[in-house]
């Protein structure tokens, strides 16, 4: 398998009419454009349209261009030229040109006086008001405009004189001649050509008349060759206009008699939690209204177009998420013909798959509560060897953690007096200090408001090599040593799914609880690294220093995504704005996690279990769930499929909804166990499995999913990425070998996880040498 031949755009209805034209010869070579007006910052949904523009170029060894459609001098600046070419350039594409549609004026004004010549356009002089009645309705067709006749020559010198700046603003307007009783409106003599006396940012002085978008978006498509013109579905009505203007100038002006563009619309992104229109983002970042409202602006206040909150490329960018993130998450949501809202959750689930491999775990504390071991001596510092990674991310590298007498924990990991299923450290209980030791707190101190502020704690100096019995593991960091830090954990903009769809202003359902600040403090290794490295915070969340506010001596982290959907939990838990009314969710029964009493029978069933290779969980899992017990009844690979039944099948299981026999499962787990395929590959090929109802091993044949053991397809790959990253490829050859995990993190990203992990460890190593 080659991981060049990975698609950029996975096939669509689009790429179906592309396939076509290309097999017909109804175009030599696919030229596709991203088209922004640069009158605002692009926020996800335009990265949606970059990926697939760029994307389709790519696939087709065709081109895309960046065209700024800036035929609105009131509202462009550059400003936004320059912010949406940056985001462009990080999203990982490169222009086949970078132009301006204003550019083109004098040619748009040449068709202009084609088609007056050939009859298909006229200087309408009739108000705006008017012109709304005159158009009719959708059951009655318009009415010709009193100036609908005029003579070619009037027609034409008006519209010079237009040109000129010799009428005021609304005085007249160019409109195509088309149908004034077609049932799409658009089609009824639309406006093309409007009086505005603007200078314009690009061009400067002299032009007082600007083309609207429908006259010179179609132009602008066939100035530049473009084959496919792709937009989205609210543009489906105006795709009549840009046929018309086309076939009424194909010939003409220059422009040739074959091949022309044709416009295609697909589904634009919307996504659950947030807004995407321009004029209400415009609202937040300025933190002022439009279109003469007067509402004062509320917490929370958003600090600008790149507040990491917003859903601005640039916001998003700063957050830390990364680029390889965002393009995955576009080609999960996929191309479609129909619109519907994205759960967000989608979003942060390829943001954690993209960080999974390239994130070092380290520890930080948010909320900091002093711990004093008293049976330390004074100034004793001891350095614990702690690993980067976990066991089932194939990356290596460690730093060492000083291990001092005075360490924060965090607040929320102790409790005076445990409720049921608490794990942590409780007065006079024991916990693990994650690589290091088991603590047993002996006293606490209050302050006079009764407010904990210290642990007086002893440990146990045989611990280190294990918790020996206790299962609360925490994290903490030194006291001494710990660097100060600002936290800002960012969340949700809105509380409600759809704020367009509430009653009153969208700006009323923003979160309060969007950003929460937290004084805390993390572990000195962050010194060593690179200022972009993006980090695991272990139980906190992923996070990465703020590119703007961070400094060594002050530093600020931005959460980029949580360890999990803890938004879903709070909807789920009935909390939050839109909770009011609902039914209180059933109590559930308090589980005891630290002693669990069986019956006689699930004694023996769970000793069963056990001796047929089973750990103590698994065995306890299948004793009490019958439905998972009678999957696997009968099963002579008990031991090999407990745990992927249990991870990865249970929840389809009890509902009824599972279509993976213990048979495929079986085949599948054995193509991991002769190398033919990763852990996570599987993991993919069942949850598609058990959306298709395909079989997961006919899934794994038909799209070719093998690991990829092939030497040269690996090394290849891993040359890529280090001539992408020389900063850290002479890092790691200086000394840092922590780097090693950023390198294959990235190579196993770019083979979709599908590297094996032990070859792609092997020669990384030796290609870095």
């Amino acid at each position: 398998m080659s991981t060049s031949d990975a698609r950029h755009v996975s096939p669509n209805f689009i790429t179906e009419i592309i396939d076509s034209d290309l097999e017909k010869g109804r175009y030599n070579k696919v030229v596709t454009r991203f088209p922004p007006e640069p009158n605002g910052y692009l926020h996800i949904g335009h990265a949606k349209a970059i990926c697939l523009n760029f994307g389709i170029a790519l696939d087709y060894q065709g081109e895309c261009n960046l065209r700024f459609d800036d035929t609105n001098p009131e509202k462009e600046n550059y400003e936004y030229v320059n912010s949406i070419r940056k985001d462009v350039e990080w999203l990982g594409f490169k222009p086949a040109q970078v132009l301006f549609a204003s550019d083109y004026f004098e040619k748009y004004y040449e068709c202009a006086v084609q088609l007056i010549k050939d009859g298909n356009a006229y200087v309408d002089s009739v108000s705006d008001e008017e012109m709304r009645v005159l158009r009719g309705t959708l059951e009655q067709p318009g009415t010709p405009s009193p100036y609908r006749d005029r003579s070619v020559e009037e027609n034409l010198d008006l519209l010079a004189r237009m040109r000129a700046g010799e009428f005021p603003e609304g005085a007249h307007v160019l409109r195509g001649k088309i149908d004034l009783s077609h049932p799409n409106m658009k089609l009824r003599d639309p406006v093309l050509y409007r009086i505005l006396h603007s200078s314009h940012y690009h061009v400067g002085e002299g032009w007082h008349i600007y083309p609207l978008y429908d006259f010179a978006h179609p132009l602008e498509d066939f100035i530049e060759g473009i084959s496919h013109s792709i937009c989205t579905l609210e543009f489906e009505n105006n795709r009549a206009i840009y046929d018309w203007l086309l076939e009424s100038l194909k010939g003409k002006c220059g422009f040739p008699e074959n091949p022309r563009p044709h416009q295609y619309e697909n589904a634009r992104l919307v996504l659950d939690n947030t807004v995407l229109s321009k004029r209400k983002l415009i609202i937040m970042a300025e933190r002022r209204y439009l279109d003469g409202w007067n509402k004062p602006f509320e917490a929370p206040v958003i600090s600008g177009w790149n507040d990491p909150r917003m859903p601005t490329i640039s916001g998003i960018r700063r957050r830390g998420v990364r680029p390889e993130a965002i393009r995955e998450f576009i080609k999960r949501v996929g191309v479609s013909k129909t619109n519907s809202r994205v759960d967000l959750s989608t979003l942060d689930a390829a943001i954690r798959d993209d960080l999974n491999f390239i994130s070092p775990r380290v520890m930080a504390v948010l909320k900091p509560l002093k711990v004093v071991i008293d049976n330390l001596p004074e100034g004793h510092l001891e350095e614990l060897d702690a690993p980067y990674w976990p066991h089932d991310v194939p990356n290596e590298g460690s730093r060492k953690l000083p291990f001092t007498r005075e360490i924060y924990i965090d607040q929320d990991d102790f409790m005076e007096e445990a409720t049921p299923g608490f794990q942590r450290l409780t007065l006079g209980g024991k916990a693990r200090l994650r690589y290091a030791y088991n603590i047993t707190c002996e006293a606490i101190i209050k302050d006079d408001d009764g407010n904990i502020i210290e642990l007086l704690c002893s440990y146990d100096s045989e611990s280190h090599a294990g918790p020996k019995g206790v299962k609360g593991v925490i994290h903490w960091v030194s006291a001494e040593k710990a660097l100060p830090a600002e936290f800002r954990a960012y969340d949700r903009l809105f509380t409600v799914a759809n704020p367009d769809a509430e009653e009153g202003d969208f700006t009323d359902y923003l979160n309060p609880d969007s950003l929460k600040v937290f004084q805390g403090f993390v572990e000195p290794s962050v010194l060593g690294d690179s200022t972009d490295t993006r980090y695991q915070f272990e139980r906190v969340g992923y996070y990465w220093q703020d590119p703007e506010e961070s400094k060594p001596d002050g530093l600020v982290f931005n959460r980029i995504v949580t360890l999990k959907d803890s938004f879903a939990e709070k909807k789920a838990e009935g909390k939050g704005q839109k909770a009011e009314g609902r039914k209180p969710k059933a109590e559930s029964k308090p589980q005891v996690k630290n002693e669990v009493v069986l019956s006689a029978d699930e004694q023996e069933k769970v000793a069963s279990y056990k001796a047929r290779g089973l750990n103590d969980s698994e065995a306890l899992t299948l004793t009490r769930d019958e439905k998972l017990a009678a999957y696997l009844e009968g099963s002579d690979q008990l031991a090999a499929l407990a745990s992927w039944v249990i991870t990865d099948l249970s929840g389809p299981i009890r509902e009824g909804k599972n279509t993976v026999t213990v048979a495929q499962l079986s085949a599948l787990i054995e193509k991991i166990k002769a190398g033919e395929i990763s852990n996570r590959i599987a993991k993919d090929v069942l949850a598609e499995a058990l959306e298709t109802g395909k079989d997961p091993n006919s899934i794994v044949e038909e799209k070719g999913l093998k690991q990829v053991s092939d030497t040269g397809a690996l090394e290849t790959v891993i040359r890529q990425v280090m001539d992408q990253n020389p900063d850290k490829v002479e890092a790691y050859r200086s000394g840092k070998k922590g780097l090693m995990g950023f390198f294959v993190g990235q190579v196993m990203r770019e083979t979709r996880g599908q590297g094996n992990p032990q070859l792609v460890n092997a020669l990384v190593a030796k290609l870095l040498g």
